[in-house]
């Protein structure tokens, strides 16, 4: 072999041999856990104590401030929570606002549906559903209120237009948002199967933006409950009842501050239950299931 053809040859890598290491000297590998990092793991006793604390720190607030006609304590608050619940006011006024809120969500989430489906399948309906959101979401639902009294008059009808506009525009924004972000893999595999139209819809849109619609539907939930109690303050009375936000605000008249505080928390813990244990189950059932969110 020449000097100039050597020279051109690639370099020879040195070789090399490894050891294989003994692994009974590298130590423990995997380790049970401890009781408090088992602990720790559970989501819901975190939360739990966290509440704890928050409910600590109100006692100890309450009871250096010694002054329960402006901030009670938590203990007069849940006495105050239990003695409406055992006389049954409380579940009374409860019922009321739940009825109305179930109705005035499920119109929403029905135009909403429509109003969603039409701008998916035409230009047309793209534009309208565009113009509306552009024009009445960032209007306030509680400044319907003196057009619901006006047009509908003093009662459920009032309340339920009201609500319809709070949820309305929540769940249509995230639903198409949802719909446009469905990949054009599976638009196509829709295409291909002869899918058009709400069969369309329904088998490829739907599941592949379930996401997207459930945080419509959460966030239109909380829109429509805050609307409500709000609006209870305002008229509040309704066929002869009131729910509880009349409830918090006939309390605030006769100063009992315990009381309001009492329709607050029940307020905050009906607004938990649905958060946390029904659109909970709805996601660990669906998308957590699919593989679909983490």
């Amino acid at each position: 072999m020449s000097a100039e053809h050597a020279a051109i040859l690639p370099p020879v890598r040195p070789e090399f041999e490894r050891q294989t290491l003994d692994a009974r000297n590298i130590g423990e590998i995997e380790r049970p856990l401890s009781l408090w990092e088992r602990l720790g793991n559970i989501t819901p006793l975190r939360r739990f104590l966290l509440l704890a604390a928050l409910a600590a720190i109100w006692q100890l607030y309450a009871s250096w401030l010694d002054n329960p006609l402006i901030f009670p304590t938590f203990g007069d608050t849940v006495a105050a929570l239990v003695k409406g619940v055992v006389s049954g006011e409380l579940l009374a006024r409860t019922l009321v606002s739940i009825k109305v809120l179930v109705m005035g969500y499920a119109a929403g989430v029905a135009i909403a549906a429509v109003l969603t489906g039409l701008a998916v399948s035409t230009r047309l309906g793209t534009d309208l559903l565009s113009t509306l959101t552009a024009m009445f979401n960032p209007l306030p639902a509680i400044a319907l209120l003196p057009l619901g009294l006006l047009w509908f008059g003093l009662g459920n009808p009032s309340l339920i237009f009201v609500l319809i506009h709070s949820v309305l525009w929540a769940v249509s924004l995230n639903t198409f948002s949802g719909f446009l972000a469905v990949s054009q893999t599976l638009r196509m595999a829709g295409h291909n199967y002869g899918l058009k139209g709400v069969s369309y819809v329904a088998r490829i849109l739907v599941p592949a933006a379930l996401p997207a619609i459930l945080t419509g539907l959460k966030v239109g939930w909380a829109f429509a409950w805050r609307t409500l109690i709000a609006a209870e303050l305002v008229f509040g009375v309704s066929s002869g009842s009131g729910g509880l936000g009349w409830y918090i605000y006939e309390n605030k008249n006769e100063l009992e501050t315990a009381n309001v505080f009492a329709g607050l928390f029940t307020v905050i813990i009906i607004g938990l239950f649905i958060e946390s244990v029904v659109f909970r189950a709805i996601e660990n059932s669906t998308v957590r299931k699919w593989g679909m969110q983490q």
